[in-house]
């Protein structure tokens, strides 16, 4: 889930979790004072007034989840449920059943009747995360769920029942892209994106990393009992110009590991790790900010300060900090280095011998397998 958009407000109820609740009648905002923050924030609160279907877009990391629970709870359905869903969390059939619900013996393991989110969270909203990885079959259900709003349980004979839902999705993927190559159907494209959102990603609005790192450093101190009292300058700036492949949860998660194993009271530089200190204090300006990419970053990781792939990108893929798309930018960097051989990259990618076929079943299983012809 992408809860990792942190959120502020006007009073001080803890709006995490239960504290979310649509009883709260503080107004729930996003953490920063940037441009960007600020016009998403005015673009929620419209959105959030009326009862139309939203596409959420954005990179992995940046929050979509938190976003969506900010248009449902700031909006006349906040006093009903709230039902999130990982549509690439669940093979086919588990995420069908999860949806629409299933009766006592539909399926193995299907014990007793069980109702959908659908179902549970009538009059209220079901927010769909990572959207783009439904199989064409369950995109054709989800589509005659919003054309007619009828359920049927998986398993049940006829009986079907309207329920009044109002469904956010979301997702990392272009799915203008998705459609082109007939992995997306275009007209449940259509229906969904009544409202699209995008949401910046953190490199986007540097400005607001000051208050997000203090933010998220008062949060672990006090969870941690930790002795930081303050954050040497120079890694805030560090911090500042860092590109954040994984966004705002990249950020959040340095900020809980740092106070987890520094035991002074001053967060220094020899506290950040390699690749901030490495990457974050290179000069950046307009031009370079448009031409620097995610995987410039990691490929630089990787070849100029020797981190393996395996220790450097895959876990960054596997937490959805980064796309499947910088993964195939990146493997296009080492095609180009090594005239397009996928045993040479292994190499640059500082992988033993032994990782090459896993690497291989990596690339392939994940869709990043990027055609080699073109690079010789």
């Amino acid at each position: 889930m992408e809860a990792t958009l942190e959120f502020g407000n006007t009073g001080n109820t803890n709006v995490s979790g239960a504290g979310m609740a649509a009883r709260s009648k503080h107004r729930l905002q996003l953490t920063g004072s940037s441009t960007k923050i600020k016009e998403l924030q005015a673009e929620i609160d419209r959105v959030a007034r009326s009862d139309a279907k939203v596409l959420i877009t954005g990179e992995s990391g940046v929050g979509k989840e938190i976003v969506s629970r900010s248009i449902h709870y700031g909006s006349p359905r906040a006093s009903m449920p709230f039902a999130p869903v990982n549509c690439a969390g669940l093979p086919e059939t588990l995420l069908e059943s999860e949806l629409f619900g299933h009766v006592k013996g539909s399926f193995t393991g299907a014990y007793r009747d069980k109702p959908g989110k659908f179902e549970s969270a009538h009059n209220g909203t079901v927010f769909l995360d990572e959207i783009g990885e439904m199989t064409l079959r369950m995109q054709g259900l989800l589509l005659r769920f919003l054309e007619t709003g009828e359920i049927q349980r998986v398993g049940a004979d006829g009986g079907a029942r309207h329920y009044n839902v109002r469904v956010i999705g979301a997702t990392h993927r272009n799915l203008r892209d998705m459609i082109a190559q007939g992995t997306f159907r275009e007209d449940l494209y259509y229906r969904l994106n009544v409202i699209q959102i995008q949401v910046p990603p953190l490199r986007e609005r540097r400005e607001d990393i000051p208050e997000l790192t203090t933010h998220f450093l008062e949060k672990f101190v006090a969870a941690n009992h930790s002795p930081i009292t303050a954050v040497a300058p120079e890694v805030m700036q560090a911090l500042v110009a860092y590109s954040w492949p994984g966004n705002v949860r990249e950020l959040e998660n340095l900020v809980e590991r740092m106070v987890v194993r520094v035991h002074h009271h001053t967060i220094e530089v020899d506290d950040l790790p390699s690749e901030v200190r490495a990457l974050g204090n290179l000069p950046h300006g307009p031009r370079r900010e448009r031409r620097r990419t995610v995987a410039d970053d990691l490929y630089k990781r990787i070849t100029e300060h020797h981190e393996s792939f395996w220790s450097a990108v895959y876990p960054l893929y596997m937490n959805r900090e980064i796309t499947r798309e910088d993964v195939r930018n990146l493997v296009r960097h080492g095609l180009r280095d090594s005239r397009g051989s996928y045993k040479i990259v292994a190499r640059l990618f500082n992988m033993e011998a032994r990782d090459y076929k896993r690497f291989l079943t990596f690339l392939r299983k994940h869709d990043c397998q990027v055609p080699f012809q073109q690079f010789r």
